[in-house]
């Protein structure tokens, strides 16, 4: 019976956005966001965990080549989102309110490389100012 294990990838980046719902009035998104609603927008640091699970390979002893889960991380989540402002530089920000659900959520575009693997992700954000 294959032994199934779960590797989980860690990776870094920092970005802004803004709290605010186009289905709200300005005194809406206020009252609910309160100073995440700045125009300007404000920063955090995020952390994001990609999980994959799988069988490990007896001849090379990994379940997926870690130097392929870091180029993917680096192309479809630090590429696409480091030092962005996600609601104007991400297209899939851009019609949600860009939350820590949505982020977990992102759908990226090279997941499908990874998809027979993928376990789950999740993200972390600096929330100081709340």
């Amino acid at each position: 019976m294959p032994r199934i294990v779960f590797v989980t990838r860690t990776e870094h980046f920092s970005a802004s956005h803004r709290l605010h719902s186009i289905h709200l009035s300005d005194e809406e998104n206020a009252e609910i966001f309160g100073k995440c609603n700045n125009p300007n927008g404000h920063g955090h640091n995020y952390k994001v965990d990609v999980t994959v699970k799988g069988a490990v390979d007896p001849k090379t002893g990994m379940v997926i080549n870690l130097v392929g889960l870091k180029k993917i991380m680096q192309e479809a989540i630090l590429e696409a989102m480091d030092h962005k402002n996600l609601d104007k530089d991400v297209p899939f920000f851009q019609t949600v309110v860009r939350t820590k659900k949505e982020t977990t959520n992102f759908d990226f575009p090279a997941q499908q490389k990874i998809s027979a693997y993928l376990f789950g992700t999740e993200s972390w954000t600096s929330c100081h100012q709340l």
